[in-house]
């Protein structure tokens, strides 16, 4: 197939930002003013294209990453407009997983919100070059300066304004261009009008001044650029845009741009940004992985020519078509009924149809190339993190890591004849979405559904009554508690049964050690001289990991601990794998008894947003439940906003009550932010027998 667009000409980027900074609103704008749409749809209304699901358009927030292709100056620009909700910050990293570059929205009122920084620390981690765009400016409240401010002190960024606004709040109507030194006023409602004027006298010292510093980060760039700048010559608009492309593709700076999307207003000058300043997937590092069966470290160039290296990064369930696979093709093509080799399962499957998706409805191709990202049908064992190559030159990409579920419910169907169903329906959604999990609870027989939050929880009983149309009543919320220990101890343990036929004969001596939070759990061979022949090692580690799987307190998962086999005997005839394991786990519950163990629960971190009188009453409420404050600063609309340290268990509901102090004004946010160990008196309320645990 002939390509439409070069690679050079290509850009895969995701907007990104914190709920309600306007990345769906701009999309709208974005796709309206390429041609991809001839009307904008309001989030407000419901009727936002990128923002599909009934959910979404009832709650005006999206839920679920949407894929959109559009153009702009004769490029091709793949955009995945993402959530901003804590709740579901899965969508977001796994595209930013597959992005080449990121736009990032800041609201001009609420500035670094707590989910932009925890977007811009997922951008770090996958080393994704993004520019910046401060949304709202009409807002009241709104202030450019704060924000970029904000940008450098939180986010550790060397924000560089390529814009500053005309006029704020209710005056906005336009923006300065420091590259071309013009002000763009916008002319018409729906923003195709404008007129380019002086800037204003009044604002020459401050243009100046932010002229200079840009300069000075474009000049940077390059050594020819530099000695050019110090000589005091000119730069061109060419020269100035090239050194900042150049230093935003090596993070050294994050050009920023401002406008209002809601007002029509300076969207056209984002697009030619993510043009100008974002990479094109020959701009990134060839992608990197490894050979299945040996190890052995691969490269493959981006070119359509090459061998096939696709990554799985996102599974929805389409009524119409079944099991979508959402796919970035890194290297080869890929051409609808093409048989190929799923790596990571290490099975062939054949794709049936190959989709260009935009947002929910469905664009057919014979075939995808390099660069793209499309949907695929009939890989229908294909999960989230599966690499998709050709059998003959095998690839294993870097999967994707997702967060542990923190909050669990209880689901029961309304009858009997619906459990199947239930399962099924659950099973499909699992699939999608890697942070929600279900089981059923071995000593209740109940089904237990395990999410991100309540409102990801809320989400899932929602589609399951309206997409499968299973009926179930949801139980209380329930916390996804951890135990660990805060000791050493050194236990030893056997395993001997003596039957008429071949006996069970395994000793064993583990130590339990503390390790940091976070760590995890971690099994180390410490026998010396044969004590524990090799073959009976692996046996061992899974008995210590499968006892660690529930708790002697609760039942619950014990983490952040290493068992290390010092020693042990074995009979050259009694001695298997079995009974290695049974003495494994006897020993890690004997030296969990030893090792001080105590109840962690997971702490989250929130921001809270009230009106000054309000103050008072929502710290009281606060320390009720046990919220640890770390700060409290005025917002740039004049609102404070109270960063507090709480324990998940102790925010359910929250939203009522806070509305109910804030006469319906006050907000919130939340994410995950470490587990931390339960107080004595709570803790005796948790664990069956109300036993005490360890305290410091």
């Amino acid at each position: 197939m002939a390509r439409e667009f070069s690679l050079d000409k290509t850009r895969n980027i995701g907007i990104a930002a914190h709920i309600d900074a306007g990345k769906t609103t701009t999309t709208e704008r974005i796709l309206f003013y390429t041609g991809r749409v001839h009307r904008m749809g309001e989030v407000d209304a419901g009727a936002a294209t990128m923002d599909w699901m009934a959910q979404e358009q009832e709650r005006g927030i999206t839920i679920t990453a949407a894929a959109t292709t559009c153009f702009w100056r004769d490029h091709r620009i793949n955009i995945i407009d993402t959530p901003g909700h804590v709740d579901f910050t899965v969508e977001v990293e796994r595209s930013l997983r597959v992005l080449d570059g990121v736009v990032a929205l800041f609201c001009a009122v609420g500035g670094v919100q707590p989910q932009s920084e925890t977007v811009w620390r997922q951008a770090n981690k996958y080393g994704v070059p993004r520019i910046a765009y401060v949304n709202k400016m009409d807002r009241t409240g709104a202030e450019f300066h704060s924000v970029l401010h904000a940008m450098r002190e939180r986010l550790g960024c060397r924000a560089v304004a390529v814009q500053l606004p005309l006029g704020q709040e209710a005056d906005f109507r336009g923006v300065i261009d420091l590259i071309r030194l013009k002000a763009v006023v916008y002319l018409d409602e729906e923003g195709r009008e404008f007129r380019e004027e002086p800037i204003p006298e009044e604002s020459l010292p401050l243009v100046s001044r932010f002229r200079e510093a840009l300069l000075e980060a474009a000049a940077e760039t390059d050594e020819g650029l530099m000695h050019k700048y110090l000589s005091g010559e000119e730069l061109t608009e060419e020269e100035i845009r090239l050194g900042l492309r150049r230093g935003t593709l090596r993070y050294q700076m994050v050009p920023v741009l401002c406008g209002a999307s809601y007002r029509n207003k300076a969207v056209q000058p984002l697009l030619d940004a993510i043009v100008d300043y974002l990479p094109s997937p020959l701009d990134v590092p060839s992608v990197q992985g490894r050979h299945p069966d040996t190890g052995d470290a691969i490269t493959m160039q981006a070119a359509d020519e090459g061998p096939l290296a696709a990554l799985a990064f996102k599974v929805a369930a389409d009524r119409n078509v079944g099991q979508l696979v959402y796919l970035r093709i890194y290297s080869g093509s890929l051409a609808r009924g093409a048989k190929v080799y799923n790596s990571t399962k290490q099975v062939s499957q054949r794709v049936t149809r190959l989709l260009r998706m935009h947002a929910n409805r469905r664009e057919h191709l014979q075939e995808a190339l390099t660069g793209d990202i499309v949907a695929a049908v009939g890989l229908d064992q294909t999960t989230t993190g599966d690499t998709i190559c050709e059998e003959r030159t095998p690839i294993l990409l870097e999967s994707i890591q997702f967060p542990d579920p923190v909050i669990s419910v209880s689901l029961e169907p309304e009858t009997r004849t619906e459990e199947v169903k239930l399962v099924e329906s659950l099973t499909a959604l699992s699939g999608e979405d890697p942070t929600f999990r279900f089981h059923t609870d071995p000593d209740s027989g109940q089904m237990i559904v395990s999410g991100m939050g309540e409102l990801h929880l809320e989400i899932v009983t929602d589609r399951l009554r309206r997409e499968f149309n299973v009926a179930a009543r949801v139980g209380r919320p329930q916390v996804a508690y951890r135990e660990t220990i805060r000791a050493e101890a050194v236990v030893q343990a056997s395993h001997i049964r003596q039957t008429g036929g071949r006996g069970q004969y395994a000793q064993v001596t583990i130590r339990l050690s503390p390790r940091q939070a976070g760590a995890g759990l971690s099994f180390l061979d410490a026998t010396k001289g044969g004590s524990v022949p090799r073959e009976f090692i692996s046996a061992v580690e899974a008995g210590v990991r499968e006892a660690c799987q529930s708790g002697l307190l609760g039942g619950y998962p014990v983490v952040d601990l290493e068992a290390a086999l010092l020693g042990g005997k074995a009979h050259e005839v009694d001695s298997s794998e079995m009974a290695f394991k049974m003495a494994a786990s006897r020993a890690l519950r004997e030296a969990l008894q030893k090792a001080e163990p105590v109840l962690l629960e997971p702490i989250m971190l929130a921001e809270v947003v009230c009106a000054g009188e309000r103050l008072g009453d929502v710290l009281a409420d606060l320390n009720s439940r046990r919220a640890h404050v770390t700060g409290i600063s005025a917002s740039l609309g004049g609102t404070e906003i109270i960063r507090v340290l709480i324990p998940l268990v102790n925010t359910f509901g929250y939203a009522t009550v806070l509305r109910n102090l804030t006469q319906g004004r006050g907000t919130y946010t939340m994410e995950p932010s470490h587990y931390a160990q339960v107080p004595e008196d709570v803790a005796r309320d948790l664990i069956p027998g109300g036993s005490t645990v360890a305290v410091a």
